[in-house]
Parts: structure tokens; C-alpha cells; sequence
């Protein structure tokens, strides 16, 4: 119990200190991620309105039963296809450009992939 307390308190620790420097503009939202054991979630946020623009889950209908093709780690193409999709939905808002904020975790595995399939799509960091 000790050991998951102190790896969340980290992590939020380090949340904090990112959101110091990472604000979100309505003309260019912050792309905020949380990824749980088994799903990853990404909202657009208007920090000066205090808003959530756009969001987007793993559990969507569109996502929740998705098959990897090329056989890789399921959950990390599931997240690379959730990224496409959040970006596709901000282009369509208008939203074109981003401040991407990685929520304390590390940019690699899954966060990574969600952020590359943004890009994919045509969002920009």
C-alpha cells in the first residue's frame, strides 16, 4: 500500500510542476492526458475559462473493442487510434495547434503513442 501511495504522490508531484509552466489558451488548449492501468483519456483544456473543449476516452464506443493489426501491445496501438481520433475532433473545432501536458508521466509507452497519433492527425505541439 506504502509503495502505490508514494509512486501516485510522485506523480502528481511532478504534475504540479509541469502545470507551472503549462497553460492552456482558447486559441491553443492544453492536450492533457491520464492514463489508468487499463485505458488512457485526453481532454483539450481552456485553463484561462477554466473549460474542457474536447474530450476523449479508450472506454468511447469507437475505441472500446479495438483490435490491434499488426500484433504489437494492444493497449498501445488503442492509444496511438485514441490520439487520431482526439485530433480529428479538434480539427473539425478548429483547433489546430496545442500545448501538450503529459500529466506526470513519462513520454514514453502508451502517453507517447497517444501524442504520435495526435501529430498523425495534425495537431501540433
Amino acid at each position: 500500500m506504502a509503495k502505490t501511495e508514494n509512486r501516485r504522490s510522485a506523480r502528481l508531484r511532478r504534475h504540479r510542476r509541469i502545470r507551472k509552466k503549462v497553460w492552456g489558451t482558447p486559441e491553443r488548449p492544453r492536450l492533457v492526458v491520464y492514463r489508468s492501468l487499463r485505458n488512457i483519456e485526453g481532454q483539450l483544456v481552456d485553463d484561462e475559462a477554466s473549460r474542457t473543449l474536447l474530450g476523449l476516452s479508450t472506454l468511447e464506443e469507437s475505441l472500446r473493442d479495438f483490435k490491434s493489426e499488426s500484433g504489437k501491445n494492444r493497449q498501445v496501438e488503442q492509444a496511438r487510434a485514441a490520439g487520431r481520433l482526439l485530433a480529428e475532433r479538434a480539427c473539425e473545432r478548429g483547433i489546430s495547434a496545442v500545448v501538450f501536458d503529459r500529466g506526470g508521466y513519462k513520454y514514453h509507452g502508451r502517453v507517447k503513442a497517444f501524442a504520435e497519433g495526435a501529430r498523425e492527425r495534425g495537431l501540433k505541439f
